[in-house]
């Protein structure tokens, strides 16, 4: 669509003037939170954190690739401690107080980053493990016979 363009007469000699009709900028309030949901998914490539409102909708998130890390060093528990101390930084602004944490995955950052998000001053009402597990997995593969 684009920016509509307005002729606009001006006062001094009255000759048209082409210009951009731009409408005034509207300044958002924050929402303040207060209580929150820690959303950890620590996979063997890398840790992502997400903290959302009480009805899921993000708030802040980071991961250890979008801080810099790079290769194996993004699934290492060192990143993930950065990578919640970034998302509770975005979070303060929030007014984020306490946090119930979900943890997702195998990785090896899992236990920093709960412990680096108890360690920024957040109060931690619960923790909680949504790993998927299969219950008994696809069909096994049929037996080689040589």
């Amino acid at each position: 669509m684009g920016k509509k363009r307005v002729i606009q007469k001006s006062e001094v000699a009255g000759e048209a003037k082409e210009g951009i009709a731009v409408k005034p900028r509207q300044v958002k309030a924050r929402k303040r939170i207060a209580r929150g949901i820690a959303h950890i998914q620590a996979t063997y490539n890398n840790t992502i954190i997400t903290i959302s409102d009480e009805k899921g909708d993000a708030v802040a998130w980071s991961s250890a690739g979008s801080l810099g890390f790079s290769g194996a060093k993004k699934a290492t528990p060192f990143a993930a401690a950065r990578v919640a101390e970034t998302v509770v930084e975005k979070a303060r602004k929030y007014g984020l107080e306490e946090v119930s944490v979900l943890v997702s995955g195998v990785g090896s950052g899992r236990d920093s980053a709960i412990r680096a998000l108890a360690n920024q001053g957040l109060n931690t009402t619960s923790i909680k493990d949504i790993t998927p597990l299969p219950h008994n997995g696809p069909r096994p593969k049929k037996v080689r016979r040589v």
